[in-house]
């Protein structure tokens, strides 16, 4: 098994180094895909990766688009399914990618190639998104997400190639079980409509159970700073995408309707929101927690609704000034719905996945789900949801830092 560090330079700038992780030395353009350390040292996001993840946000955007213009047209129920079935779509895909690159990435040409193919399969899935949305016509959405899984059969495929016994195994079951996926998704475009929900669940299960079945008897070498880093990274990136939504949203409507007065609770709650929602994302060291593959694929899988919730604030914020402008068709309490259920589903998520290993007594592990308790409750304070919203996420970490220091505090005076 080769281990390798992968420079930032050009493909043939990259070296894959035996056993010293800290020497670079050029490589070919065209090289094995050998697993890589999972001790490695310094691992670190690609320029790649960047590039990726931030491509894969375009879609991300288009999907929230979506939701927007259904929920603010009165269609909340319509509206939540769709989203959860395109979002699915792209942060699957995002993710398959992420483990792989994760186990697999030497940067050479072919994978870059490949890797740029995945982005262009994204960009074309975004371009189908409002027609999904509108006309329920899944085509576009379907073919660009064939392109990205065939681009993550012919990396598969391989890597296949590159190994040998038990990890070759595991790699064509991967390739075999993507394959088989991708026709079933056929059913979105030839069952009725009314139909579909039940073929995106019972691909939901099929796609989830893919690494589950393909690595049974081998684990594929995935590194755990590196992936908790990959995730971190797109929870940024999603948060900033809800940020720069909110200030559009907010700019274009006093532009239009000059009602600054019913805009700021909205601006200023939905900044406090996404500033909070990134300090309870990031205080814990997560990445300790992923030791093997069932705790790993909890959090992984887990992280849908992370990432899901986090970019339906920003959705739910554009909602919310839309309604405080009168264009948009539902009630004051809709509208703080639209922002208050995904900040509390966001606040549970977190904590389910990342806080609760790291609280310690009723207390501390109280302080988020009674957050979200408290969150939900601001639903029903109409225009002011949304601000009643960001002071309750505020005084949350506000109450988590002062419980952390005092434990550290009490433990510093008895050692």
């Amino acid at each position: 098994m080769t281990s390798g560090s992968v420079s930032s330079g050009g493909p043939g700038a990259s070296e894959v180094s035996s056993g010293d992780h800290g020497s670079v030395r050029p490589g070919r353009p065209v090289r094995r895909l050998t697993a890589r350390a999972r001790d490695e040292a310094h691992r670190v996001a690609s320029p790649l990766e960047l590039f990726f993840d931030l491509c894969f946000v375009v879609a991300v955007a288009q999907v929230g688009v979506g939701l927007v213009h259904e929920v603010a047209e009165g269609h909340a129920g319509q509206g939540m399914v769709h989203y959860a079935m395109l979002f699915f779509s792209v942060w699957w895909a995002w993710m398959n990618f992420s483990w792989f690159a994760s186990a697999y990435d030497n940067d050479d040409v072919p994978y870059r190639i490949v890797t740029l193919v995945q982005i262009a399969g994204v960009l074309v899935l975004a371009a189908g998104v409002s027609r999904a949305f509108e006309h329920q016509d899944f085509l576009f959405v379907w073919l660009g997400y064939l392109i990205m899984r065939l681009a993550m059969v012919a990396q598969w495929v391989r890597a296949a190639m590159s190994t040998a016994g038990a990890e070759r195994a595991v790699a064509l079951r991967y390739a075999g079980g993507v394959l088989l996926c991708q026709v079933g998704w056929l059913g979105l475009l030839v069952f009725p409509e009314d139909a579909r929900a039940w073929v995106f669940l019972v691909m939901v299960i099929a796609e989830l159970g893919v690494p589950v079945v393909a690595e049974r008897d081998y684990r594929t070498a995935w590194h755990p700073h590196h992936i908790a880093e990959r995730y971190g990274l797109f929870t940024i990136i999603v948060l900033g995408e809800t940020i720069a939504a909110a200030t559009v949203a907010v700019k274009s409507a006093a532009d239009e309707h000059d009602a600054l007065g019913e805009l700021l609770p909205i601006a200023g709650g939905g900044l406090l929101i996404v500033f909070a929602a990134w300090w309870i994302y990031f205080v814990v060291p997560v990445h300790g927690h992923l030791r093997s593959n069932r705790q790993a694929f909890l959090w992984g899988y887990g992280h849908y609704l992370v990432f899901a919730s986090a970019a339906a604030i920003g959705a739910g914020l554009e909602v919310a000034v839309e309604e405080a402008v009168g264009k948009a068709h539902i009630s004051a309490t809709a509208a703080g719905a639209a922002v208050t259920v995904p900040v509390a589903l966001y606040l549970l998520t977190v904590w389910a996945l990342h806080s609760r290993h790291f609280k310690v007594g009723l207390v501390q592990q109280a302080v988020l789900p009674g957050a979200a308790v408290l969150v939900l409750c601001c639903t029903f304070l109409g225009r002011w949801a949304v601000l009643g919203a960001g002071l309750v996420a505020t005084l949350t970490v506000v109450t988590g830092t002062t419980l952390t220091a005092r434990m550290v505090a009490r433990e510093g005076a008895v050692g």
